[in-house]
């Protein structure tokens, strides 16, 4: 058990450290594709310090090719006058993050009622994502209009890992004596919403236990519902 305990903690420093300064809920250079009055294209978009620009592009050959000398959009940090303008932007990705499940809801099993069980659990998670941010201006008190960027995000895919579990009389059906923390391997579908900073998700997956007890664990491929938190490897 402790050897699992150091390993999730091993894993989870490796995965604060590969974390680029600029994650997925924040708006950087790239295309984009834009959705202002009622009509989509893809842009490039440029973020430099006090100004956001779009660049228009357009397909040659099979290849994008971006218009660098002029700009469609101007998106300064700061507007003398009030403004209710908006544009969306999005991208699609492939998603890798290390997720956390500290909740799990069990369905009850045979003669045990439903649980609710706080256990160590890390997975790898595999998805599809979707980002979208919308660039407007929010007025304050000294009659300016300041731009605002607000990111929502969305991801479903697999995870895969390691996890922990209470072994007793209780949960073998009386099919073992001894109680100890038994090693279980969990995997499943997840999905991942995003509202700036704060990221949540909710899972749905089964448990294998990785002992010769797994025979008489009530909750041996069982379905259950978990909370998942996740970090962003890419």
């Amino acid at each position: 058990m402790k050897k699992l305990i150091l390993l999730l903690s091993g894993f989870i420093m490796m995965s604060c450290s590969v974390i680029r300064p600029t994650p997925k809920t924040a708006l950087v250079d790239g295309i984009y594709t834009q959705k202002k009055d009622q009509q989509k294209r893809k842009v490039y978009v440029d973020i430099e310090e006090d100004v956001l620009r779009t660049h228009p592009t357009r397909l040659l050959s099979h290849q994008l090719i971006i218009d660098s000398l002029n700009a469609s959009d101007f998106y300064p940090q700061e507007i003398k006058e009030a403004s209710s303008e908006k544009s969306f932007f999005s991208k699609q990705s492939f998603d890798i993050d290390f997720l956390t499940i500290p909740l799990k809801y069990r369905f009850p099993s045979k003669d045990v009622p439903s649980q609710l069980n706080t256990n160590l659990n890390g997975a790898v998670y595999l998805g599809y994502r979707v980002d979208k941010y919308v660039v407007g201006y929010k007025p304050d008190f000294l009659s300016r209009s300041l731009r605002n960027i607000t990111h929502y995000g969305f991801s479903f895919g697999l995870f895969n890992g390691l996890g922990n579990t209470a072994m007793n009389p209780t949960t073998n059906f009386n099919g073992i004596s001894q109680e100890y923390d038994g090693v279980v391997w969990n995997k499943g579908l997840a999905g991942i919403l995003a509202i700036n900073n704060f990221t949540v998700g909710l899972s749905l997956g089964i448990d294998n236990l990785l002992d010769k007890n797994k025979k008489v664990w009530i909750y041996e491929s069982k379905p259950w519902v978990g909370i998942a938190f996740g970090l962003n490897l890419n």
